[in-house]
C-alpha cells in the first residue's frame, strides 16, 4: 500500500466498536499503519457485556485470509478471537501456508463479563496448532491463569508465569496486568 506498513487483524466484529476488529482498525490508523481485516464472527456487545456471538463459516474465514494474504502482504498480523475448533485450525493452515511474519496472538478465551469466547476444543487448537506458528502471545490474568493452570497472585507468579508458559509453547508471551490489582504491570518473557 505504498508508503504506509500493512497489517492484518484476525478477529472478531464487536457492533459496540470498543474491541475486536474494530479497535485494531482505529490503533492501526492512529499508528499510520493501513489495516486488513478477516472478521471471525459477529458479536452483540456493548459496555454492559457480550450478548450473543455468531462465527462465521470456517469457509468465509478461510476465504478471507486468502483474499489477503495473496494481494496485500501484511507486515503484521494481530489475532483476536478465534472461537471454536474449526475457526482455530482455518487459521493454523493459512498461517502454515502463507507463512506471514510478525505474528502476535491475544489468546481472547473470555469476555470481560465472563461470557466464554473460545470452545474447550479451540483452545486445545490453539495451543497445540496456533501457538506454534505466533511470534508472541499476550493473555491478560485470567487467561494467562487459565493457560498456566495456577492463580497468578504475587510479581513473582507473574515472572514465573511468563516464564513457565514460554517454555510450555514454545514461543513468547507478554502477560498484561491490567488486572492486576496493584499498579498494572506486564511481564515479557523472550
Amino acid at each position: 500500500m505504498g508508503t504506509l506498513p500493512v497489517a492484518l487483524t484476525i478477529a472478531g466484529s464487536d457492533c459496540s466498536g470498543g474491541a475486536g476488529i474494530q479497535a485494531d482498525l482505529k490503533t492501526f490508523t492512529v499508528h499510520g499503519v493501513y489495516g486488513m481485516s478477516a472478521i471471525t464472527a459477529l458479536t452483540v456487545q456493548n459496555t454492559l457485556g457480550v450478548q450473543s456471538v455468531t462465527p462465521v463459516s470456517p469457509e468465509l474465514l478461510s476465504q478471507q485470509l486468502i483474499a489477503c494474504f495473496t494481494d496485500i502482504i501484511p507486515e503484521a498480523t494481530k489475532i483476536g478471537m478465534l472461537g471454536n475448533e474449526e475457526l482455530c485450525k482455518v487459521v493454523a493452515e493459512q498461517l502454515s501456508y502463507y507463512k506471514p511474519s510478525n505474528i502476535i496472538l491475544d489468546p481472547i478465551m473470555l469476555s470481560s463479563s465472563g461470557k466464554t469466547l473460545l470452545s474447550p476444543a479451540g483452545l486445545k487448537i490453539l495451543t497445540t496448532e496456533v501457538f506454534p506458528l505466533v511470534d508472541l502471545v499476550t493473555p491478560n490474568k485470567p487467561e494467562a491463569e487459565l493457560l498456566w493452570g495456577k492463580t497468578i497472585v504475587t510479581p513473582e507468579d507473574w515472572s514465573l508465569a511468563a516464564e513457565q508458559l514460554s517454555h510450555k509453547y514454545a514461543t513468547n508471551f507478554l502477560l498484561k496486568g491490567g488486572h492486576a490489582l496493584e499498579a498494572p504491570t506486564d511481564y515479557l518473557y523472550y
